[in-house]
Parts: C-alpha cells; sequence; structure tokens
C-alpha cells in the first residue's frame, strides 16, 4: 500500500498538535523518527514544544531511540507542506465529524501517493469520516490512548473502503513504532478499550448519582482491587483463574446464572453454547499453554510487582 516499509519509515506528519497529536509527536520524536507537524493555531509550536519538553524525562526513563531528539521536530506552515515528503500521517484533530471528513479529504489530497493516513479518533468509525476522500483505500483508525508517548496501546481498523492491506500496514507499523497493536476486524463505536472504560465509567456514575457509593469508594475499589490484577492480566484471565483449574469453563459453568443478578445496569448477554465456547476457547489461546499453578504465580507476583512498584509495599520490584 504505501512506497515504504513499515520498518523503514523515518519520517512521520502530525497534523493537529493538540493533547493527543502533541503527545503522538512526543512519541515518534523519542522513537527516533523525524517529525513534520501541522496545527491552525497561532500559538500551535509554542504549545507542542512545551509539551514535547513536559514529556521528554518520562520518554528518557523508557528508554529513547538511537538519535531521538526534540530538534528533529519541524512545524510546518500549512498543510501540505506537513504531508508533503511524508512516509505516514497521524491525524488527531478535534472530534467534530465534517472536520474529519474534510480534514481527511485534505489529507488525502495532498500526500504522497499511497502514504498510509490514520486518524486518532476516539469514536468515529473510519466509514462515517472517509466519504469526501478521493482515494479512501488508504485511510484507517489509529486510536490511540492519552498520553500516546506514554500508554502503549493503539487500536486499528480500516473502513468500509480501506484497503485491507493499508490495515495491515498501519499494524506493523505501529509495533514498528514501539505500540501494543489490536488489528480489528471490524468496525465498532468506540472501539474495544473505550468501550470497557464506558461501561465502567457509567456503573460509577448510577452508584454517585443514586448515593451508593462514594467518588472516593469507588476509586479505592479499583486501585486496591481489581485495577492491581489489570494492569498485567485482563478481565478474562483474571476471570479464568476464578474457575480454579478447571478454568474458564468451570467458571462460567459456575457462576453463569449470576449475570442475571442485579449488579449492573447493563444488560446481559444470554450466555449461550457458543457463547461460553468462544469464552473458553480464547482464554486457552491466552493462556498459550500455561498451567493454571503457572498463571497463578504470574498473577500474584505480577501483583507483588504492581503494589511495590506504586510505593504500597516495601522492596524493589523484581
Amino acid at each position: 500500500m504505501s512506497p515504504t516499509p513499515p520498518s523503514s519509515v523515518r519520517r512521520v506528519a502530525c497534523i493537529g498538535a493538540g493533547v493527543i497529536g502533541g503527545g503522538w509527536v512526543a512519541h515518534f520524536l523519542a522513537r527516533g523518527y523525524d517529525v513534520t507537524a501541522w496545527d491552525p493555531a497561532p500559538d500551535a509550536e509554542a504549545k507542542l514544544r512545551r509539551l514535547v519538553t513536559a514529556a521528554w524525562p518520562a520518554l528518557e526513563q523508557l528508554g529513547l531511540a538511537e538519535g531521538a531528539s526534540p530538534d528533529r521536530l519541524t512545524m510546518a506552515p500549512t498543510l501540505a507542506e506537513a504531508v508533503a515528503d511524508a512516509e505516514f500521517v497521524q491525524e488527531s484533530a478535534p472530534e467534530k465529524l465534517e472536520l474529519k471528513r474534510d480534514l481527511l479529504a485534505q489529507l488525502d489530497a495532498a500526500a504522497p501517493p499511497g502514504v498510509v493516513i490514520a486518524s486518532s479518533t476516539s469514536g468515529y468509525p473510519m466509514t462515517d469520516m472517509q466519504t469526501a476522500a478521493a482515494t479512501p483505500g488508504r485511510l484507517v483508525v489509529g486510536h490511540p490512548f492519552n498520553p500516546p508517548y506514554l500508554i502503549p496501546l493503539v487500536e486499528v481498523v480500516g473502513g468500509e473502503r480501506t484497503d485491507r492491506t493499508a490495515v495491515e500496514w498501519a499494524a506493523e507499523f505501529y509495533e514498528a513504532a514501539g505500540k501494543s497493536v489490536i488489528t480489528m476486524d471490524r468496525e465498532l463505536p468506540g472501539f474495544i478499550a473505550n468501550r470497557l472504560q464506558e461501561a465502567l465509567w457509567r456503573e460509577a456514575l448510577h452508584m454517585v448519582a443514586n448515593s451508593e457509593a462514594t467518588v472516593e469508594d469507588i476509586d479505592t475499589s479499583i486501585t486496591e482491587g481489581p485495577g492491581l490484577r489489570w494492569a498485567f492480566m485482563g478481565p478474562m484471565l483474571t476471570f479464568a483463574l476464578a474457575g480454579g483449574e478447571g478454568g474458564m469453563a468451570h467458571m462460567l459453568d459456575h457462576f453463569g446464572p449470576s449475570l442475571k443478578s442485579p449488579w449492573t445496569r447493563l444488560e446481559a448477554p444470554e450466555l449461550d453454547r457458543a457463547l461460553r465456547d468462544a469464552v473458553v476457547d480464547g482464554c486457552d489461546r491466552a493462556a498459550d499453554g500455561r498451567t493454571y499453578a503457572q498463571l497463578v504465580a504470574e498473577r500474584d507476583q505480577g501483583v507483588i510487582d504492581v503494589l511495590r512498584a506504586t510505593g504500597r509495599l516495601d522492596g524493589p520490584a523484581r
């Protein structure tokens, strides 16, 4: 799709230099890329350079790529000049659909042929954003988490008119750029992680609104509870371990009826055989040959390491 192999990209254009766009700039600079940025705000360059300066100590702790430097940032006077010689384009404009449509069409017209253009949108499907582009096949979603220079995850998905090769190229590029990539098979409003965050957020707001829990109670329930495990083992494998040596199959067969309990305002899906088997098979693949005992040991050590790293337990982490 792109004239440059993903692992050979050296110049990236970042369009939009706010919190998300600026975070992308800092990340790409730390990974050793030459970055050209553009933002229409009159004070954009000053704000962007302050953001990069503020992020740099954290990036140094994470480890800089050879040759990485804030000096490799160039601020372009126009959008066209920003993408003129780009080998990849990351768009991070405000979440306004018409703005995204128009901007992506402009980027498509200005960027070199074949160069993949990714949007940082946090909710819009690419199908709705690529309607005005002349060559929509190269437009993908590359949804990061804030701040992009610190949080590894990026969710990649195309629209109905996106070429599959563009999705594959983008996923490979992000991995080469040091990101942890989820390549989605289909569009989903809010993608994956945002939907999970939103479910927890809505339930929290319900509890506050109904005086069922305080804000402090809610935050403590996560930081001192499941959040310790979620830092390294997601909810699926965590629940699989709750099933003991029987794993997720035992967990679902034993506790499945509790899905109908009034523990949440969200409606539970029907736990039919197809859903049960899909979850069990997925957990088996996620375990990747590790035994129950091995997974328990990893979980236990992970919790200890997180407690130590956050200053809640004496002694150095492993």
